[in-house]
């Protein structure tokens, strides 16, 4: 976010000084504490004191990106604490209304996972998938209305997102509801403020020790609160004594002088976790923000470009998340200062004090026509009170479409409340999302839809984010089709003879910052290497197998080779080679359909088969098999960039050094996923099918790690036709040294089955992000070229061993008999035994 400078004193005074000297109540914690609570009385026979957070943006106006930055920061933390792998299998879950757009933001900082919070609103045709109580609340019952009961059902970690955690029952009602019907080994509460008593902390640790289960806690902040005997009845009393102070104030009697604008909100995009919300739903709504906050912008028009001017964007009870986004990207186009805050259900005291910390208060009639019946609404510290330095210059009010009645424009509805205190009201409305309804039971489920028979390559950006030149995908999409799974699943699956692992898709794994400035600082180090083994290759190519080639990579490792090797061509030779990608799987063969296609639009003579590295040969030596059979004379010998296997004849290099696309799976190679072959999806005349992960854009390095070897072709030429000349008189013929290494291998630790030994850096960085690892072998002098593959295995505590007797620079090893109970409680590999 831009820093900008804000008006008014620099004097803080804590917010909480009021309610501490008339009702006795102690804030004790770390130092930081005062500057993020304040304290102010409710209006609940429950319970006395409110704390009021500074950072959450419910009722204290606040520069949007120190809400967002407050959840995302603790979303980060969850993610360190439970790994990549667990996190992928998590799901998040805020808590109505006032932890809605925390928990989407700690959702953000995951990455990850799904978003789900709970609803005070029931909606017709969805069903009810659980629920539970909040005990000291105003409004008690939460229902849980997933449209993707998967969310609930998995046996991934659960984070639980408040924004204060005090006597914790609210939480423990959640668990049991919860646990009662989808069980699972792993919760993690986050919250805000942690201001539990040592009888609270206690009676936690129990239940969980009851259950079963861990229960961790992630907190911004930690103190307690001291309440003296007598604290309820002496806050009913002081707020029936300030009640009448005039701090509420009155709405206006006719209707607002407002103007609606049109935000342009994507269409089918929920309007938060209601229902669910996905890290693709995070990923549009990403893209669609600048040209949302640019309407926002023309509609303020002068006032949103003054400096001193002050912008309130207000949200509405649980539509919290996607104004505080709105918010956030007004905040970037305007030089005004913008804050953010949404109305509440809550009732509380407004003293207009500067030590208290709720100093005014609209009140308003609902206006989503609410399930327990008509009721009073509450803005907070949105009218100026006896400050004009607090007074807004405009108030862009955000709704959802079920908000938008009569009731919201009424005389005394909120926009008429709004409108004495503000010289501008704007009205946004975004479409309440409405999930689909489910097919009747008797109904079977239809078949997904997708591309079939001798449809013409995929081309970016439709699919891929290569460029259309790049490369032509001979596959079916199958981004609408859910086929993840988790890592273990699959694993336990495909070792038991129950799935083959070309069936289903791994959870795409979203590296760490670290992990991306690893990968950085590799491609910066190896570029030119690359570089220099891509014109080796293609030169190789050129010479002995085409002049003009049809380059046909093995989706989807060898497609940034096979991008490369094309660049190469057009910039040494100026040739414009044709370049597709296509499915091959272990044990199923190439996909048939794809080589009918090849063959009826260009020579079989002319076609070379291009992956990215060699491993112990067996794709190298199914493609020959499967070219075999198909007996349409391809050329079964494959060009690869690295053969440290020695498993083929036309190479750049038989170094196995680190080849950085090895270290990312789709987002460095063009967002495509592994390639899935299934028999209820693809039948005999079907291509091979694939996804193409749009909602990973802001991670993609696809064209950035082509470009930036390409950007070296000019200082390695000389040396790479000097390597290419050298090949041609060498003799290159396949020694298979990698296929006996991984045979001793396999028997010397207890394997007995070479598929689950993986030599070679590619191959080992493979293991670590998508099977369950043993454990890895690696050469004591390899050097920088597994630093990626140590920062793995350490975040996944896989062992490493060192040894001197590798032809390749490591292996990596699948646990030889996976199951459930071979991972720890923390969901990482055992050790070796």
């Amino acid at each position: 976010m831009t820093e900008k400078t804000v008006k008014g004193k620099n004097t803080v005074v804590w917010t909480g000084e009021w309610v501490a000297e008339r009702l006795g109540v102690e804030l004790n914690g770390a130092a930081e504490l005062p500057g993020l609570v304040g304290l102010a009385l409710r209006r609940n026979p429950k319970r006395a004191h409110l704390l009021v957070s500074q950072v959450l943006g419910k009722h204290v106006p606040q520069r949007p990106a120190v809400v967002y930055d407050a959840g995302h920061g603790l979303g980060r933390r969850v993610r360190a604490l439970l790994g990549d792998e667990a996190a992928a299998r998590a799901v998040v879950l805020g808590y109505a209304e006032t932890a809605t757009g925390l928990g989407h933001s700690v959702a953000d900082g995951l990455a990850l996972a799904p978003y789900l919070h709970s609803t005070r609103r029931p909606v017709p045709g969805v069903e009810r998938a659980g629920g539970f109580e909040e005990e000291h609340s105003h409004a008690t019952s939460h229902l849980l209305l997933p449209e993707d009961r998967g969310l609930l059902t998995g046996d991934g970690p659960l984070v639980l997102v408040d924004d204060e955690f005090s006597t914790g029952r609210t939480v423990l009602n959640t668990i049991a509801a919860l646990h009662a019907r989808y069980p699972r080994d792993r919760y993690v509460i986050v919250a805000l403020t942690d201001m539990r008593s040592a009888a609270d902390r206690a009676r936690l640790e129990k239940f969980a020790a009851d259950l079963g289960a861990r229960v961790d806690l992630v907190a911004l902040t930690a103190g307690t609160v001291r309440l003296p005997d007598g604290v309820l009845e002496r806050g009913q009393e002081l707020v029936a004594r300030y009640e009448p102070d005039g701090s509420t104030e009155p709405a206006a009697p006719a209707p607002a002088d407002f103007s609606r604008v049109e935000l342009g909100w994507p269409a089918g995009l929920p309007d938060g976790g209601r229902h669910g919300f996905t890290p693709a739903h995070r990923a549009r709504l990403d893209a669609a923000l600048p040209g949302m906050a640019a309407r926002l912008a023309e509609a303020l028009g002068g006032t949103g470009r003054r400096a001193e001017a002050r912008v309130l964007v207000l949200g509405s009870e649980e539509l919290m998340y996607a104004p505080l986004r709105l918010a956030a990207a007004l905040d970037e186009a305007l030089p005004a200062e913008v804050r953010f805050s949404t109305t509440t259900r809550s009732p509380v005291l407004a003293v207009d004090d500067p030590g208290y910390a709720i100093r005014t208060r609209l009140a308003f009639p609902a206006h989503d026509r609410p399930a327990d019946g008509p009721g009073e609404r509450y803005a907070y510290n949105v009218a100026p009170g006896a400050d004009p330095a607090r007074r807004f210059d405009a108030v862009v009010a955000l709704v959802d479409s079920a908000g938008d009645t009569p009731e919201l424009h009424a005389p005394g509805g909120l926009l008429a409340a709004l409108a004495p205190h503000t010289g501008q009201v704007l009205l946004g409305v975004i479409p309440a999302y409405a999930p689909a309804q489910p097919a009747a039971p008797d109904v079977p489920r239809p078949r997904p839809e997708v591309r079939t028979g001798m449809q013409e390559p995929l081309r970016g950006p439709a699919f891929s984010s290569y460029a259309p030149e790049d490369v032509g995908w001979l596959l079916q999409d199958f981004s609408g089709v859910t086929l993840e799974a988790p890592t273990e699943e699959r694993e336990e699956a495909i070792q038991r003879g129950g799935a083959h692992y070309a069936e289903s898709l791994p959870v795409e794994y979203q590296p760490s910052e670290e992990y991306q400035a690893l990968f950085r600082t590799a491609l910066e180090t190896s570029a030119a290497r690359i570089a220099r083994a891509v014109g080796a290759v293609t030169e190789t190519v050129l010479a002995e197998r085409s002049p003009r080639p049809v380059l046909v990579s093995l989706a989807r490792a060898g497609t940034p080779v096979g991008v490369l090797m094309r660049r190469w061509a057009q910039y040494a030779h100026g040739l414009d080679l044709p370049h597709y990608a296509i499915s091959i799987v272990r044990g199923r063969g190439i996909d048939t359909t794809a080589l009918r296609w090849l063959a009826a639009h260009h020579d079989p003579a002319d076609v070379v088969f291009v992956d990215g590295w060699t491993g112990k040969g067996a794709i190298t030596r199914e493609l020959a098999q499967a070219l075999r059979d198909a007996g349409a004379g391809f050329d079964p010998r494959i060009a690869v960039l690295a053969d440290p296997g020695g498993c083929v004849d036309t190479y750049g290099t038989r170094d196995d050094f680190l080849i950085p696309s090895a270290c990312l799976n789709s987002t460095v190679s063009g967002l495509v996923s592994r390639t899935v072959l299934r028999a209820d999806l693809v039948g005999p005349d079907d291509f091979h099918g694939a996804k193409f992960y749009r909602e990973l854009a802001a991670a993609d390095v696809s064209r950035h790690f082509v470009d930036t070897v390409a950007a070296r072709f000019a200082e390695v030429a000389g040396d790479a036709r000097a390597d290419a000349a050298a090949l041609r008189a060498a003799d290159r013929a396949p020694t298979w040294a990698g296929w006996a290494a991984v045979e001793r291998i396999s028997e010397a630790y207890g394997i007995h089955d070479v598929n689950l030994v993986k030599p070679g850096v590619g191959e080992t960085t493979r293991v670590l992000l998508r099977r369950v690892p043993w454990k890895i072998l690696a050469r004591t002098d390899a050097g920088a070229d597994l630093a990626h593959i140590r920062l793995l295995a350490a975040q996944r505590g896989v062992p490493v061993e060192e040894t001197d007797d590798l032809p390749y620079s490591c292996v990596g090893l699948i646990h030889p008999r996976y199951t459930r109970g071979a991972t720890g409680a923390d969901g990482r590999t055992v050790a070796a035994k």
